[in-house]
């Protein structure tokens, strides 16, 4: 009788161990399964320099996607040159680094960058030489030839949209000497510095060629545009009146 109830407790143990281990074995299968889903489901991380927008192609095709910026605060004038891109149909969330794409005016007719507000950039390709920095050169000899070759030689380049509507405004930067030595390092930080501060503005009026916009010319064909009248009142367009200031002490 007593080998008999040893034997009943014996096998109340051994199946009470067998239950805990299947709930274990279970426990540990749901959460594998859900740290998995969390992690299949995990967005893409974006860097510093990265932002949702989208491209527009030769062939009038808008692509979204993540738009890796060239530039930044201190070199704004990369972002004229090119971009990098990778669609979100190509976007493999298992990988902490995707394969970007450079993309230049060759290929797309524009970009769309997303800010940290939410607001759109636009960079528009467009078919301008920024002669006004190629022969504003601060520094002399080679320095100064090569700020001069850098922008008299780029006639097609991606502009910033500043104003859309039947006048369109752009944001241009004058591209940096590729080359400085001794006094001419100096020289050459302090150009780079102004350039940052006071981009050109060109604009076309009616999709007609585009000119540089002086502060004479800012004030005849905005006239009609309550936008730009407001941003031209308020100082934004402040290298506007740097320029003519610097144009009459010329004279």
């Amino acid at each position: 009788m007593l080998s008999d109830k040893k034997l009943y407790l014996q096998k109340l143990i051994k199946n009470d161990n067998l239950m805990k281990k299947t709930l274990l074995l279970g426990l540990f299968t749901f959460m594998t399964f859900q740290a998995y889903a969390q992690d299949d489901n995990k967005d893409y991380d974006l860097r510093p320099n990265e932002t949702y927008g989208y491209i527009i192609d030769k062939s009038g095709k808008k692509i979204e996607g993540i738009v890796r910026l060239a530039g930044d605060a201190m070199n704004p004038w990369q972002n004229q040159k090119k971009v990098k891109f990778v669609a979100a149909s190509d976007i493999d969330q298992s990988k902490k680094k995707q394969k970007f794409k450079t993309f230049d005016t060759d290929d797309l007719k524009e970009y769309v960058a997303f800010d940290e507000n939410n607001n759109e950039r636009h960079f528009e390709m467009v078919k301008y030489t920024n002669t006004k920095e190629g022969f504003n050169t601060a520094t002399g000899g080679l320095s100064g030839n090569l700020k001069a070759f850098n922008n008299l030689t780029k006639s097609t380049q991606f502009a910033e949209l500043v104003t859309d509507g039947k006048i369109k405004v752009y944001k241009l930067y004058g591209y940096p000497t590729t080359f400085s030595a001794g006094g001419q390092i100096a020289v050459a930080d302090k150009e780079n510095e102004r350039m940052r501060n006071s981009p050109s503005y060109i604009y076309s009026k009616k999709d007609g060629k585009l000119e540089e916009l002086t502060l004479a010319k800012a004030k005849i064909i905005i006239a009609d545009c309550s936008y730009a009248k407001g941003k031209l009142a308020n100082g934004s367009y402040a290298s506007l009146k740097n320029d003519e200031k610097k144009r009459k002490d010329q004279d």
